[in-house]
């Protein structure tokens, strides 16, 4: 299985992949909540570190946070919809600089996950796709003059 990763334009927000809810069902939570947290041991490791916290109290409830979110997204119980409302992610991440690079250094600790994960092959690529493209809305730094879609010089 091969999970390719692209380089997207800067300010683009595609949308054009969902998760394929059977995914939650393969899993269940605590295989979601496995995923993630493993996902985010590999983030405290990585050259992006510094956009998570540091302490295992805090990293620990990072882990949750993004869990409650996938939960959710893949068609488990609403937590992150209880605990802090509307997902609003490009907001949230606003205080962090998350550029291009940073984005694949994310989908590379997620590819290393799913690689290792216990799933049907068309789960994981639809899972994929989705991670692949919902990470760009996250991107909020560019060192390109005109990072606009759209916008020309």
């Amino acid at each position: 299985m091969e999970l390719k990763i692209e380089r997207l334009p800067f300010g683009a927000r595609p949308d054009k992949y969902m998760p394929d809810l059977e995914l939650y069902k393969y899993l269940q939570e605590e295989g979601v909540r496995k995923m993630v947290s493993d996902h985010y041991d590999l983030l405290a490791q990585s050259s992006i570190k510094h956009l998570f916290p540091s302490n295992p109290v805090g990293l620990d409830a990072a882990k949750e946070r993004s869990a409650d979110f996938f939960v959710q997204r893949l068609g488990g119980p609403d937590y992150y919809k209880q605990h802090r409302g509307h997902p609003m992610l490009v907001r949230r991440h606003l205080p962090f600089k998350i550029d291009e690079d940073a984005r694949i250094v994310w989908l590379e600790c997620y590819r290393d996950v799913l690689l290792k994960l216990d799933a049907p092959e068309h789960l994981i690529m639809a899972f994929w796709r989705f991670l692949h493209d919902f990470s760009n809305w996250m991107v909020n730094s560019s060192d390109n003059p005109y990072p606009v879609i759209g916008v020309k010089k």
